[in-house]
């Protein structure tokens, strides 16, 4: 008998890493894990931001960043500006830096669900990659009859099918969230 475990394993996988990209997505709240993309480049290399100070989520629309090192305050200041696709202009006083996170726009809700959406394709495409492959494993199993074959594929759809609406849910979930005012 065929065992999709190792298959269900991989798309689940999958669904963690797209939950994991869904939590930065900006939804107009302050949220530290929005900041966990930043990379700043402190003592020569670059390190996450979560590595070099303490984010804490003051209210609804402000962050707030400890730095461990207060030495660092200006490149983590600069890191933050760096990234574009935040928007995001913070402001420090020597021991602390103070994120507002502005209200969004109808335009840049639209906007956020459309990129939201990008890695929604992306999850989809790396779950039917591991359709293919579990797939090809049943095809070249020779130790299998044909009737096992067909049942395994069916179960290989239907775990598919099962990802995708999981992935489909996260998403419509997160689209209702950003564009609630």
């Amino acid at each position: 008998m065929f065992d999709i475990a190792e298959d269900r394993k991989k798309m689940e996988a999958v669904i963690e890493r797209f939950k994991n990209e869904m939590k930065k997505v900006r939804t107009g709240r302050a949220h530290p894990d929005m900041l966990s993309g930043v990379k700043v480049e402190v003592y020569g290399q670059y390190m996450p931001l979560n590595q070099v100070a303490n984010i804490t989520a003051a209210d609804a629309t402000l962050l707030v960043i400890t730095p461990f090192d207060p030495s660092n305050i200006q490149a983590i200041a600069s890191a933050i500006r760096a990234d574009q696709s935040l928007g995001l202009n913070p402001a420090d006083d020597g021991r602390i830096i103070r994120v507002p996170i502005p209200a969004l726009t109808e335009e840049r809700r639209k906007e956020i669900v459309k990129n939201a959406s990008a890695k929604v394709e992306e999850a989809k495409v790396a779950i039917r990659n591991a359709r293919e492959d579990a797939r090809k494993a049943i095809k070249n199993a020779e130790d299998m009859s044909e009737d096992i074959k067909k049942r395994a594929e069916k179960e290989i759809d239907d775990l598919t099918k099962e990802f995708n609406d999981k992935i489909e849910a996260e998403f419509k979930a997160k689209s209702e969230e950003i564009m609630k005012i």
